[in-house]
């Protein structure tokens, strides 16, 4: 693995750690899941299914640590997991598509709703949810993926030109 890559992806990963911090707690408990932002893009920048596993169990535990959702340590770790496995096919799975910023878009949506949708499933099954999944899905998942297309966006072209500058070769065309 790359000590540059695995250096700027643990940079990515304590920046989702302080904005997941950050966020307060909304309906049932539940917080948008910002960290999934710094994830995406980590995930962009390092491809390799290694990297792509620490990266999971890395953020799984630093959003466990952080989370308000009442028993929501285990289904953290699952869901970053899942998400992540699911993001790396969908990054490869898009690798011949030349769409840029709408790829990015559509990776960060499938990705939260991948990711929103995983947490509620295993939380039910472990502890239950405090409101209805429908209810949660509607107010938190959704509005979630939506955000998080516009900041991974962001936080992509902010990456983006910060490797041009410091001449950093992380393969980070998508």
């Amino acid at each position: 693995m790359n000590l540059r890559k695995n250096i700027f992806i643990a940079l990515l990963l304590a920046i989702g750690f302080i904005m997941h911090q950050i966020v307060p707690g909304t309906l049932g408990s539940m917080k948008f899941d910002l960290m999934l932002s710094f994830i995406f893009v980590a995930l962009m920048i390092n491809k390799d299914f290694k990297s792509i596993i620490v990266t999971a169990l890395l953020s799984g535990i630093i959003t466990a640590m952080t989370t308000t959702f009442p028993g929501g340590q285990i289904a953290n770790i699952v869901d970053k997991i899942i998400t992540s496995l699911a993001v790396y096919f969908l990054i490869h799975l898009l690798a011949n598509v030349k769409m840029g910023q709408i790829k990015v878009g559509i990776i960060a949506f499938l990705g939260t709703v991948v990711s929103g949708s995983v947490f509620l499933s295993t939380s039910l099954f472990l502890v239950g949810l405090p409101a209805p999944f429908m209810a949660l899905f509607l107010a938190i998942v959704i509005p979630t993926s939506i955000t998080n297309i516009f900041v991974t966006i962001t936080i992509y072209n902010i990456v983006k030109m910060a490797l041009k500058v410091t001449k950093l070769d992380l393969a980070m065309e998508i």
